[in-house]
């Protein structure tokens, strides 16, 4: 009697365990069915004509960058338009992670949980989205960027709407590769969107949070004055302990304003220094840095600054953008766009607020308010420094006066080994926005691994990014 109740209770609690289990696994299935439906080894959508059905895609002007037509997919008649948005709209398969084709496949395909893609056209609602960018601009862009790997980002700070978005490296999706290993080398970061998936090595474009982190916490950083040597022993002796200008460049007596115009090295070093670890680490958390920031569904990969460990002339040199720091080109977007908005950033968006896919389903499109980033005296003081970047150091010829455009450029020093050998190689960055109120733009801009600086590869493009927005709102 006693065996037969154990056996009893045995199969009762595999019964228990078996229901429970098949519950759990309806759960996810309907709640996460999207996810699976997405992954890139399920060709579901694919094989049963998704795509070759789905939604078109338009840029803000409704210009068609993705349509069904026929039973298949086609795209913009412009291969460059097709190049530099590849990576907002997407190809064909589920690699771009963060295209509009792989987050919204199913939304675009009118794909039901319950009758997948057997429901007739004609019974299913309008499914097309409209972006807020500008195919022709970013085509401008991307030519612009003439072969070199990097990421554009313009957005508008009164609106949050993105306006240019373009990452290179890039391919035709009317031909996409067939990676292999003999070539994976050619065709490598070609599936990241960088503007949003990538950070980097951010150099001077960081000295904007050094330097918030100064307006903040140094009483007398308003009338402060240096001495730049070019060279200078932090933390130790002998040349390993030596923060430099470039090239070991004097700039002499210097205020903040100066310092950040000339870039000094040595001041931002010695502030960094001077606010320790703690301070510093507050205002880059404070601005987003260690924080993953969301474009709509997109989720924006944060950068990094970590110093609790760092001895002093470590945390020097992080004070100016280097030793372990990374920064995204979106996330140094916003932060313009804070700085732009005294403090609180207007964020990003990519989808148009009138788009048909939003009538029907929900999605997360951006925009809004963010968190506030700095105070707003800090943000007004920085802005007027960006500005005089412009006007006293870079030359306000560079771009467009009626922009009046506030940046900061930047070239962060990277290390690249093979083959047994070091090359030293940067990342040349510009960052800021327009103060004029007719055209509030945003903007981030990188170049990787060339041979020289911010000022000579991203503000050309930044340049021509920005007159090229201005331009198409005429």
């Amino acid at each position: 009697m006693k065996r037969t109740l154990r056996r009893s209770m045995m199969v009762m609690v595999v019964v228990v365990l078996i229901a429970g289990g098949a519950g759990y696994l309806s759960y996810r299935i309907v709640t996460e069915h999207n996810s699976w439906i997405n992954m890139p080894y399920n060709n579901h959508i694919l094989s049963e004509g998704g795509l070759t059905r789905a939604g078109s895609i338009m840029d803000r002007n409704g210009t068609v960058l993705a349509r069904s037509v026929g039973g298949q997919r086609v795209y913009h008649e412009d291969e460059n338009v097709r190049r530099a948005l590849l990576h907002v709209v997407g190809d064909d398969s589920v690699n771009i992670g963060t295209s509009m084709q792989t987050l919204y496949r199913t939304k675009l395909t009118g794909y039901s949980f319950v009758w997948g893609l057997g429901l007739p056209t004609s019974l299913k609602s309008k499914s097309d989205i409209k972006l807020t960018v500008d195919a022709d601009v970013c085509k401008k862009v991307y030519e612009a960027f003439n072969g070199q790997n990097g990421a554009c980002i313009i957005y508008n700070y009164d609106t949050g709407e993105i306006l240019c978005d373009v990452s290179t490296p890039a391919y035709d999706p009317n031909a996409p590769p067939t990676i292999t290993e003999e070539n994976e080398d050619k065709y490598e970061g070609v599936y990241v969107d960088n503007v949003v998936g990538s950070s980097y090595t951010p150099g001077s474009v960081f000295k904007l949070v050094t330097a918030a982190a100064a307006l903040k916490y140094i009483d007398d950083i308003d009338t402060r004055q240096w001495y730049c040597e070019g060279v200078k022993n932090v933390g130790g002796t002998g040349k390993s302990a030596q923060v430099h200008c470039n090239d070991g460049y004097a700039h002499g007596t210097e205020t903040l304003s100066d310092a950040l115009g000339n870039s000094c090295n040595i001041v931002f070093a010695e502030l960094a220094d001077e606010l320790g670890a703690d301070k510093m680490t507050k205002v880059a958390e404070d601005m987003g840095i260690n924080t993953n920031i969301s474009i709509g569904d997109i989720t924006v990969k944060k950068g990094h600054y970590d110093v609790k460990d760092a001895d002093m002339n470590q945390l020097a040199w992080s004070g100016v953008g280097q030793f372990t720091d990374l920064v995204n080109p979106m996330q140094m977007a916003v932060i313009c766009s804070a700085i732009a908005n005294g403090g609180k950033p207007v964020m990003p968006r990519l989808i148009d607020s009138g788009s048909d896919l939003l009538s029907r389903v929900s999605i997360a499109i951006g925009g809004g308010k963010g968190k506030q980033m700095m105070d707003q005296t800090v943000a007004e003081k920085l802005g007027d420094m960006m500005r005089r970047n412009v006007t006293a150091f870079y030359g306000e010829g560079v771009f467009n006066s009626e922009l009046e455009v506030a940046a900061k450029t930047g070239t962060g020093e990277i290390v690249l080994q093979g083959n047994g050998e070091r090359t030293n190689r940067n990342n040349a960055w510009i960052v800021g926005y327009c103060k004029s109120t007719e055209h509030p733009y945003a903007f981030a801009v990188v170049v990787t691994n060339v041979d020289g600086y911010g000022a000579t590869y991203a503000q050309p493009i930044a340049s021509l990014a920005l007159q090229a927005c201005m331009d198409a709102e005429k």
